[in-house]
């Protein structure tokens, strides 16, 4: 039987040789600092682990931070970005364990395969991690409101937030998370099919005003009230998933249009409600609303505007009012290899090509064929 501090023995010899490997370039050589040669990892100065930690892999770092209180407060200072994604059992204890340590992470991924973290954990992140600004959750499944409701009172500096597929989470508990978390640029709702509401769109609409990029994909219970006071809470807003938003009108897409200028990727995959109204106010979105707004970006013309756009299984579009919208965004491209504009589903949109799939076609037809 191997004794455990053999095996903790060999873990930090493991570390040693991997952080040497990168202070050295790889080379096997050990490292040479002022006359002296690094052979042993009591050798390596402070200055020196600083910039070593954020080469190696985050499991490495969190060894190293056991081998000595110095090593320990040098790294836990040093480390902004950890991901535990690596660990595939007990993450909650591992976070309980490294959340008192490192209090002055800006990131950190926990995203799991199944389900590990309990409230606690977030808790102890919530409590230790005041500088935390990117917080990836996802398939959180044993999660509960206690964890926003810790989330908002510990880390209101959050502007990415992911808590895709966390099934548990209230719109109530949302909801109060926005009135703490109002820097949120970036938040991932995917799956969140009890938090996303349009009591919570309106929470997210009245206080995140800085929101950029929004997932709701699958959450069936947002309505148009719900999107609508979206697109005037938020008018930076550039990305939006609203795929399986089945209940969604062109109402919603209407005032998308009317509101959120710098909108680039707009998913409506499934959302059978949507007719051509909501193509035409896109289309004429970018030439009616605020001349001067286009005006000062002069050769940026191009480039704004949508650029991504999924109408897969909106079957009540025609083509005349799809290839309109075709037309007036370029950077909607329907040709191989590009595709930015998808429309899985709709048989009777096989007819809509940018502009660039009809050039191409026509340089075909130009071509002269060899006599035979």
């Amino acid at each position: 039987m191997i004794s455990k501090a053999k095996v903790r023995s060999e873990e930090l010899n493991s570390c040693f040789e991997k952080l040497l490997m990168v202070a050295a370039g790889n080379s096997g050589v050990g490292v040479r600092m002022e006359g002296a040669v690094i052979t042993e990892w009591k050798d390596i100065p402070m200055e020196l682990l600083l910039r070593i930690v954020p080469l190696v892999d985050d499991r490495t770092a969190i060894v190293a931070s056991g081998v000595c209180c110095g090593w320990r407060d040098a790294i836990c200072f040093g480390l902004t970005q950890l991901s535990l994604s690596w660990c595939r059992k007990n993450m909650n204890n591992l976070v309980l364990s490294l959340a008192p340590k490192f209090t002055r992470l800006q990131t950190l991924i926990l995203r799991q395969e199944y389900p590990q973290l309990e409230d606690n954990a977030v808790e102890a992140i919530a409590n230790f991690c005041h500088d935390i600004q990117e917080l990836d959750l996802s398939k959180s499944f044993k999660l509960s409101d206690h964890s926003l409701y810790a989330l908002a009172r510990g880390c209101p500096n959050i502007t990415k937030l992911n808590i895709s597929g966390c099934t548990s989470f209230s719109d109530g508990a949302l909801e109060y998370l926005t009135n703490f978390c109002q820097k949120l640029k970036i938040l991932n709702l995917c799956g969140c099919v009890k938090a996303a509401t349009d009591r919570a769109l309106q929470a997210i609409g009245r206080n995140c005003k800085m929101l950029q990029s929004l997932n709701l994909g699958w959450c069936d219970n947002v309505g148009d009230i719900g999107v609508m006071s979206l697109a005037y809470g938020c008018p930076h807003l550039k990305c939006l998933d609203l795929c399986g938003c089945v209940r969604i009108t062109d109402d919603s897409v209407i005032a998308l249009a009317d509101k959120c200028l710098h909108l680039r990727s707009l998913d409506l995959y499934y959302c059978r409600n949507i007719t051509d109204r909501a193509m035409y106010s896109l289309a004429h979105s970018r030439v009616n609303n605020k001349p001067s707004l286009w005006q000062s970006m002069k050769g940026r013309y191009d480039e704004e505007g949508l650029r991504s756009l999924n109408i897969s299984q909106c079957t009540a579009l025609t083509p005349s009012a799809v290839q309109t919208l075709c037309d007036t965004f370029p950077a909607l491209h329907t040709c191989s290899g590009r595709h930015t504009l998808v429309m899985s589903g709709c048989l009777s949109l096989t007819s809509v090509h940018c502009a660039c799939a009809v050039q191409a076609h026509r340089t075909l037809n130009t071509i002269p064929h060899t006599a035979h």
